[in-house]
């Protein structure tokens, strides 16, 4: 396995699917630009004349659109900045807060991270989209799947509070899981 000499950045996103590592290889006496997701090489190209640019590819099981920027700062450094779904990484990570929730637990010695995309109401588990079943309640709504033979709810409950909106629950095994921060 080639070493990467010339690696010059690495991000960590956080999507539905999973967090997902980028890298980037950039030679710039070769021209040379390389990125690899999760360790597999997506784009690589030999002996670019053109040392700034963009590179655009896929990330994950949902093909989220992806793409480094390469901009020259001053003589021979260069800025590389990455863009998810056509926003900054920042922008994305913001809005991200806003429209998932993530949960984190460890259910009989296995990690799960749970991820609620608020404006569907899929639910991911690990990577994978789960099978769910939804249902109106009393106070709200209630979204039912099950991990590793342990029930899942998802309590969807007004917070009376207009700037709040709605509150999202994760209760497993009738126990409340604290949401993670990513």
């Amino acid at each position: 396995l080639e070493k990467m000499t010339d690696l010059v950045a690495v991000w960590e996103v956080a999507l539905s699917d999973g967090v997902h590592k980028i890298e980037f290889e950039h030679g710039t006496t070769s021209g040379k630009r390389v990125v690899y997701v999760d360790g597999k090489e997506e784009i690589r190209r030999e002996w670019m004349f053109k040392l700034v640019g963009k590179e655009t590819f896929t990330v994950g099981a949902t093909k989220t659109k992806a793409a480094i920027n390469i901009d020259a700062v001053s003589g021979f450094a260069y800025e590389y900045t990455l863009e998810i779904n056509g926003k900054s990484l920042k922008q994305y990570i913001e809005n991200r807060l806003k429209t998932t929730n993530t949960w984190i637990l460890n259910l009989g010695g296995t990690d799960y991270r749970i991820v609620l995309e608020k404006d569907t109401m899929d639910v991911w588990c690990n990577g994978q989209k789960m099978e769910t079943a939804g249902e109106f309640v009393e106070d709200g709504t209630e979204t039912h799947f099950t991990v590793a033979d342990h029930s899942c709810c998802i309590k969807a409950v007004s917070s009376g509070k207009r700037k709040e909106g709605i509150i999202h629950t994760l209760i497993v095994d009738d126990r409340e899981i604290p949401e993670a921060v990513e």
